[in-house]
Order: C-alpha cells, then structure tokens, then sequence
C-alpha cells in the first residue's frame, strides 16, 4: 500500500524573491534523493508561504526494494594467473567488496572481460531511509542568500522554528540544527499565532486555512487574481495588469485580504508611468484604469492579515503613498524648468565606467554608430536618429530618474515632448532601453532600434574590451541580455547586416579605451554572439539543423535565421536521412575541397558526366534561389542531385591511382559541397 511523506520547515520570514525557486529546488532535490535510493514514488507538490516551506509525495513504498548490485574488478588477465589461480588483485577486490574470491563471477565488456562482484542488498524500511534524507535534502536548497544563527554552523535562508515531517502520518525523527522533527505546525503570525498537530497532508491543509494560513501558492495568487479584478470593478475602473506583481505579492502574504484606497487627482499631472511605478515599486499596489486605459486615482493593495476596521490601513496607505507622489510631482516640477538638451552638458561628470569613460563619451560613441547603422539601413531618418542618441541618456541626471531609476528613458521621452522636440525622437529616447528583459517588448520605430542597437553593442564590446567578460552565473553589466537584445531587434526588423562589422566598427571607435589587443577581443565578441544565438535559435529549431547552418557562417543573423528555417523544414520531409547521408559522404570526403576547375575530359566512367550534368543543370536555379533568400526551393533543387550522387559513389573510386583523375573527381565533389555547403554543413546533421 503506498504512503505519504509530508515535510514541512517553519522559518521567519523568507524573502518574496527565494520561494518560488526554492520551491522548484525542492522538488528536483527531492526527486534526485529518492532516485538514488531507488524508491518509486508518485505525485510531488511543494507549497510555501514567508514563513514555510513545504513537501508531500505521494506513492511511496513501506520498504526499499531489494537490489543486485554488480562491481566491476580488475581485468581477467589481471585477476587469475596462467592457472587460473586468482592473483591479489583479485583477493584484494574480494575482500574490498566483502565478498568470497570464490564467488566473483566474470562479465564482459566493450574492452574486454572484467572480474565482478555481485551482491544483494536488501532493502531497508522507508522510515529509516528518510531519517538520513530529509536533513540532507533540507541542507541541500541553495538558496540566493543562507544565513546561520545563534552559535549553529547550521544554514537555512532563515532561521528556522519548527520542522513537521510525517510518513504515513507517523513523525520521522531527526534534528537539523537545533530543530527536532515532530507534527506540530504553526498558525498566522498575527492572527492565529499558535501551535495546532497534524496528522497528513490533508489535515494540514484544513488546520492551517482555520489558523489563518492558505500554504498553496496557486490557491492564494487564484484567491488575489479574484479580488484585485473585483476590487477594481467596483470603483467603476479596471485592474491594469501585472502578472509581475502578482506573482511577488502572492509569496509575501499567508493569508491575503485586498483593499482599496486613493490618491488626490492632482498627481495625475505626473507622467502615468511615474505613478504606476511608484506605487508598484515602493508600495507593491496595483494600478485602475477606466475604459480607455486611463490611470485613475485608485490603488489596490494587498494586507498579510484581516483588520477590523479596514479604513485605518487604508489611510496609512493613502498617507506613505501621498509623500511619495509628492516627491515625484517636486521632482517633475524641478527637472521641466531644464531643457533636456541642456542636461547632456552633465554627462560629462557621470563616470559610466572606470575604465570606458563618462556618460558622455559613451554617447558620442554609440552616437556615431547609430549614424552609421542609420546611413545603412534607414537614411530618410537619419538626422532623428542622431538627435535621439545625442539626447537619450540625458535624463539619467535629471531628479526623476535619481529618485525613480526605474522610468529612465521614460522621463527622456517625456521631457522632450514637453520641450517640443520631434515625436519620433521622444519616443525613440524611451525605446533605446528596449528590450529590458527576455522576451520583452522591442523598439517599435527604426529610430530607436537604431540608438538601441548601437548603445547595446557599445556596451558589450567595451566591456570585453577592458577585461569585464561575463563567467558563469556572473554578468553584472547585463551583457547576455544586451546581446539577445541585438539579436532580437536584427530579426525583428529584418536588417540585413555584417555583425562582424558592425563589432568592427565599434571597437574602432573604442580604440583608445581598450586594454585588451583588439583582434582577441573582436574574436571574444563575435564568439558571445554565436553562443546567443544558436541558443536561441535553438529553443525554435532542432540543434542539429542549427548547428548545420551557423557553421556555414551566422555573419548576416537574418540569413541564418532564414536558413534554419528552411532546413528545419527541409528535414521533415520523408526522404531527408537518405539525402543527408548522401550529402555528408560528399563533406566526409572532399573535406576543405579542391579549388580546380573540372575538366570533363578527364572523366572515365558515366558516372561521372551524369554527376557532373546533373550539378550543371541545377546549379543556376539553386543559386538564384538563394540569393533571393528562398532556401527551401534552393534545398528542393540540391535534393535533385541525390540519385546521380548515389550513382557516382556506387560506381566510380573517387581516389584513384591517377592524381589528375582524382584530382577532378574530387573538384566535381568540392563544387557541389560548395552548392549546398552555402546554405548548411550537412556534416553536422544528425542522419
């Protein structure tokens, strides 16, 4: 009959940003722990409020089952002398594995045959394997941050008050730290705060909802979603949505009660993206809108506990909300008596990097290539997108953006409307940031995309440039995001240009401040870009077909993209595998090719000219297929040559004794490797 493990870690309050990975680690740790001592097992949920942490699994055996397990030795040869006398090695193993020589048994392998032991493990009470895991499982979270407390080496993300661990309803007992297990749990902080027993999963559920606790983080953000979108009806607007917050509120509260308040409507005069972020930021309260998106002076926000009188946490909210947008309504009064222009000036007093310079001077730089990119792909609006990069980092001095970090570009795009500069630019001044997460919104206009793009490259070359090269988990300059953003914003818009230009041209403009030679970092550049991109494109297409086509060269990213694609489909068509294997016989063989024109006078076999006719006959199409960027057509023409292909190695040896001969038979190859070696390396596909 399966049984039931609950866990269940009581803490002082965990920070809303660990628990949610918390619980995933949780999950995978405890999956990998009952892996490895071969329990079978059901359903796995994790549950977690600030204060807990929770585990059921549901499935679980009484009993280990029995296991045979087989150690290898020491070589045959080595094991057994000329007599077949075991040798020491072999008494040595023996002995080590406590095991008789006499029942060491032989098995063969890839190399060879090998002396084994082979043992029998019973299996063991599941109770008593859970006393050695749980306090190894709970040691092993890694969380962001761990902390120790009192005189204990013991470390957990917060101190920790009690543990609940049952199995089939019965206490598993360990200690960890200074906590012994037991069955009893513990109710809301504030409005319930006392102990109550627990005897499963279930009955946990039950006693915490009576002591003021809903541990299911789906059940309190559902609970959450509900009332804020009623809340919101109710005060004649709409909820603006916010899954971001959503999500964070949901892990900061254990029991979620909504209320509403307001705010004077003289703040509206505040950019609309100043008062949502000031009150999503600093106050974690959600936005209203009318019907047609218009910010109302409406707040929702959500409380840890029930109160009898909801109007006195309505006015203290009303009031910690009034100073902030006050502070905000000072500093857009202050910072509208300066011309955004005239804060560029101040740039030049802004250490953006130690070592790359002032604000200032990284604008000049991206300024330039964002001419350049503009001078290239978009000439008619040139002359915005030098105005919008000569003005988009000026608002980062202004008091806005030094109070509220978080609407820079915003503030920028808002300061030049009100100073009368061309709409396209404003807008663009706010796009440049764009994208500022994975899978987030990117420019809309060329002009940003163009400021974008050059700031964001700009970045990544100078930071290679001066040794600061993200490893690992480390990239404190956001580099990875930055080159995703490129790569994102080329394919989006379609811009069909040189990256290794491009990287060329912006550590031309870096020259002076590289402390690094300017080859290697060129070559560090274009390599963090080839990882970026394969994976993406990874995540949309089969890594092989990927693989295939950025060997052939990832130079133009909108080519490469269009050449996965077309592969990707390519190998779904029936025939693909004999056709790649065609193909890849060409590769193994021609290998970097013979540069020789071929000379159909040297041919000896038919084989040979209906190759070589074949290839002829196709060749101009193809080419002029992809050129016009139609490589699925260009792939379906290649794919004619099969038959011929086959033909030509079924029945001519393309390295003969005669090196003249071979010598064309291996051009003919090279040529139509090279046909089909444009568009991919049908080497690197999986066959």
């Amino acid at each position: 009959m399966s049984k039931e493990l609950f866990l269940e870690i009581g803490t002082e309050e965990i920070p809303a940003g660990f628990l949610p990975k918390a619980m995933a680690d949780l999950e995978a740790l405890a999956r990998k722990e009952l892996e490895q001592v071969r329990l079978t097992f059901g359903e796995i949920k994790t549950l977690a409020t600030p204060r807990r942490l929770a585990l059921v699994i549901r499935g679980l055996p009484a009993v280990q089952p029995d296991a045979e397990i087989t150690a290898l030795g020491p070589a045959k040869n080595i094991a057994f002398d000329g007599t077949g006398k075991p040798t020491k090695a072999a008494e040595g193993f023996a002995r080590g594995q406590g095991v008789d020589v006499a029942t060491l048994t032989l098995v063969t392998t890839e190399k060879g045959e090998y002396v084994a032991a082979v043992k029998k493990e019973s299996g063991r009470p599941v109770p008593d394997l859970l006393v050695e895991l749980l306090p190894r499982l709970l040691a092993a979270i890694p969380f962001r941050k761990s902390m120790r407390w009192g005189d204990l080496d013991t470390r957990f993300a917060r101190p920790i008050h009690w543990i609940v661990a049952l199995f089939d309803g019965v206490i598993v007992p360990f200690t960890f730290g200074n906590i012994e297990s037991g069955s009893v749990s513990r109710g809301h902080r504030f409005m319930a705060n006392q102990a109550f027993p627990v005897s499963n999963f279930a009955h946990y559920l039950e006693e915490c909802e009576r002591h003021f606790v809903i541990p299911d983080p789906e059940h309190r953000q559902e609970i959450i979603r509900r009332e804020i979108h009623r809340v919101a009806k109710s005060v004649g607007g709409h909820l603006l949505p916010d899954e971001g917050l959503l999500d964070e509120v949901t892990f900061l509260v254990e029991y979620p009660s909504v209320v509403h308040g307001t705010f004077s409507p003289e703040f509206l005069q505040v950019p609309r993206e100043v008062l949502i972020t000031s009150m999503r930021s600093h106050q974690r309260y959600f936005s209203v809108v009318d019907g047609n998106g218009a910010l109302l002076p409406i707040f929702i926000t959500i409380n840890n506990t029930l109160t009898e009188d909801p109007s006195v946490v309505v006015k203290g909210n009303e009031r910690v909300l009034r100073a902030r947008l006050s502070d905000a309504r000072f500093f857009y009064d202050e910072d509208r008596k300066v011309r955004l222009e005239s804060r560029v000036e101040a740039l030049k007093s802004v250490v953006y990097q130690q070592k790359l310079g002032t604000s200032y001077e990284k604008m000049e730089r991206f300024k330039t290539l964002a001419e350049g990119l503009a001078a290239q792909l978009c000439p008619a609006v040139g002359e915005k997108v030098a105005r919008a990069a000569f003005l988009c980092k000026a608002d980062l001095v202004s008091g806005m953006v030094g109070e509220f970090p978080e609407v820079q570009g915003v503030m920028g795009r808002e300061y030049a409307l009100l100073d009368g500069e061309d709409r396209e630019v404003a807008i663009a001044i706010a796009e440049h940031y764009l994208p500022t997460q994975a899978g987030g919104e990117l420019p809309a206009s060329d002009i940003g995309a163009c400021v974008s793009l050059a700031d964001k490259l700009d970045t990544i070359c100078g930071c290679f440039g001066v040794g600061l090269i993200p490893s690992g988990s480390a990239d404190p300059y956001a580099l990875r995001r930055s080159a995703l953003g490129i790569i994102n914003i080329i394919l989006d818009k379609g811009y069909r240009l040189s990256l290794d230009a491009l990287v060329t041209r912006s550590l031309d403009l870096l020259a002076a401040k590289l402390t690094r030679p300017v080859a290697e970092v060129k070559a560090d550049v274009l390599e963090f870009f080839h990882g970026r991109f394969v994976n993406l494109m990874g995540d949309r297409f089969a890594s092989d077909a990927v693989d295939a086509v950025v060997s052939a060269g990832y130079d133009d990213l909108v080519d490469s993209a269009a050449r996965i694609a077309a592969l990707s489909e390519f190998k779904g068509r029936p025939d693909f595998e004999s056709l790649a294997v065609a193909f890849k016989r060409v590769c193994n063989i021609v290998k970097e090719g013979v540069a020789q024109p071929v000379d159909a006078a040297l041919f000896q076999e038919p084989a040979e000219g209906a190759l070589q006719q074949a290839f002829l006959a196709v060749r101009g199409d193809v080419e002029a297929r992809a050129a016009a960027g139609d490589y699925l057509a260009a792939l379906t023409g290649i794919a004619t040559l099969k038959g011929a292909v086959d033909d030509f190695f079924d029945q001519v040896m393309v390295m003969a004794e005669d090196e003249r001969v071979r010598t064309n038979r291996l051009s003919l190859l090279t040529a139509i490797s090279r046909l089909f070696g444009a568009i991919a390396d049908f080497a690197k596909l999986a066959a």
